[in-house]
């Protein structure tokens, strides 16, 4: 109908979505975001959620509230199932499962990663993944619950399986993670604990390459490996993780096949695409690539469809890594193309991709970080990659308080102030049986309300996934 404004559809609400969106503030459309949960989510500090350093929401600020200024936004909490590219009509399920039909003129899908297992998806209900909250607070409350168990055992060998943390993955998050575990163990509990050591605690970081940070330069990769070590973990590389239980993983390494006893398995090692990637790769007839990634067009368009854009870590363009920069370098440029078209403007030129670095803690004081044409290493490191991380945060609140409960927990107090348990809570995270497999990657999207999918796992209990958070 003459003089309906432009209708732009974006589903998630993570790196790129946002800045799709916030680049469109003011413009002459109506945006209807979309996500499955109320918040964005900055995941480069999400493991400091899962160390009980920071708490969740200033790392998970309510999308509403980020967009509470743009007048030309709603904000819907559903999760979207099914895209209709002919009748151009986004379909989702609310919360309570109710159908929601959302028409567009425009759309752009920044849905996301998930945790990829390699084709051994059977490892997420041992080796749970860290992309959600959910996920974090699980993982914190899985090792808080080690050290009580280790507290209580009277058994030598009990305890040590207990006191056994093994992170299969050495890329960032996983030297971020097992770095924030040995600081935990060795630096902030042995004050706490009366009949255990803590700094008995053993650590292990597994990574398949040759070297720990695989994309990083051989530089960096050996002095994290070195700092590693001198913080106790135990560095193991060209080591594969080929099968694990409750109890115990067994990995392939240069000298073999062992099995390792331990209560903590943490999965680190991969990442694959939404599905709604594969979704729509089929719809247009195109090949998703082995994480699961859509290929799209020089201006992120999907092929044969100008009017649907895919960006982030759901797509395969030029080679670029799957973290957050490109995200949402592409959510800026998928903005200036849309408001360029609304105008009867050219079209930018193609997506281009500035590399601003890379960045990755190990522990207090020490990081390290490839950045303007050189490499730095140590507490230079530490500073430029705490920089640049409270930088990105939205929000002067979140900043200041992130600045203060890092102040507070790493100099001042050594101490880690968000690290609550209940019985219950470690009841739920030390049960065997029936347990929720947190992370585990959906093999297929989700069914339509009270549509059965064959062959699909079903769906956990709600008490079950009640237990994620």
């Amino acid at each position: 109908m003459a003089g309906e404004r432009h209708r732009l559809v974006v589903v998630g609400g993570g790196f790129g979505g946002l800045n799709v969106v916030r680049g469109l503030d003011g413009a002459d459309v109506d945006v209807t975001l979309v996500d499955r949960t109320n918040h964005h989510l900055f995941q480069p500090l999400l493991y400091q959620v899962a160390a009980g350093i920071l708490p969740p929401g200033l790392i998970a600020p309510a999308l509403r509230s980020v967009v509470r200024k743009e007048s030309n936004v709603e904000t819907l909490l559903a999760d979207v199932h099914d895209i209709d590219l002919e009748r151009r009509v986004v379909h989702a399920n609310g919360p309570d499962d109710r159908p929601l039909e959302l028409p567009y003129d425009s759309l752009v899908v920044a849905a996301g990663a998930t945790h990829s297992y390699f084709g051994k998806d059977q490892f997420a209900e041992f080796a749970p993944g860290m992309k959600t909250v959910e996920d974090a607070r699980y993982i914190r409350d899985g090792i808080l619950s080690k050290f009580e168990m280790a507290e209580i055992a009277t058994d030598p060998q009990e305890r040590a399986d207990w006191l056994t943390f093994v992170v299969i993955g050495a890329g960032p998050t996983g030297v971020e993670l097992v770095g924030q575990i040995a600081e935990l163990a060795h630096v902030v509990l042995p004050r706490e604990y009366r009949t255990v050591d803590t700094k008995e605690a053993r650590i292990i970081l597994l990574e398949g390459a040759g070297a720990v940070l695989p994309p990083f330069a051989p530089k960096l990769q050996k002095y994290t490996q070195r700092r590693l070590e001198q913080m106790g973990v135990e560095v193991r590389v060209n080591t594969l993780a080929v099968d694990m239980d409750h109890h115990s993983i067994t990995v392939k390494g240069p000298d073999g096949i062992e099995t390792i006893r331990t209560r903590t398995r943490i999965w680190a090692a991969g990442v694959q695409a939404s599905p709604l990637a594969r979704l729509l790769a089929e719809k247009v007839g195109v090949e998703v690539d082995r994480p699961g990634r859509i290929p799209v067009e020089p201006d992120c368009t999907v092929p044969g469809h100008p009017e649907v854009f895919a960006i982030g870590d759901m797509v395969s363009l030029n080679k670029l890594p799957g973290v957050a920069q490109p995200a949402m370098q592409e959510g800026k440029y998928v903005a200036k193309v849309i408001k360029a078209r609304l105008a009867g403007e050219p079209a930018p030129p193609p997506f281009k991709y500035f590399d601003k670095g890379s960045m990755a803690t190990i522990g207090y004081r020490s990081a390290v970080a490839d950045a303007f044409g050189k490499k730095f290493t140590g507490i230079l490191a530490f500073l430029m990659w705490g920089f640049i991380h409270v930088l990105y945060l939205i929000g002067w609140g979140n900043r200041i308080g992130t600045l203060y409960t890092w102040l507070r927990a790493l100099v001042l107090s050594k101490n880690r102030g968000h690290r609550i348990i209940t019985f219950e809570g470690a009841h739920d995270r030390l049960a065997e049986e029936g347990r929720t497999l947190s992370g585990r990657p959906a093999p297929i999207l989700p069914p339509k309300a009270g549509e059965p999918v064959d062959g699909a796992p079903s769906a956990p209990a709600p008490e079950q996934a009640d237990r994620a958070g």
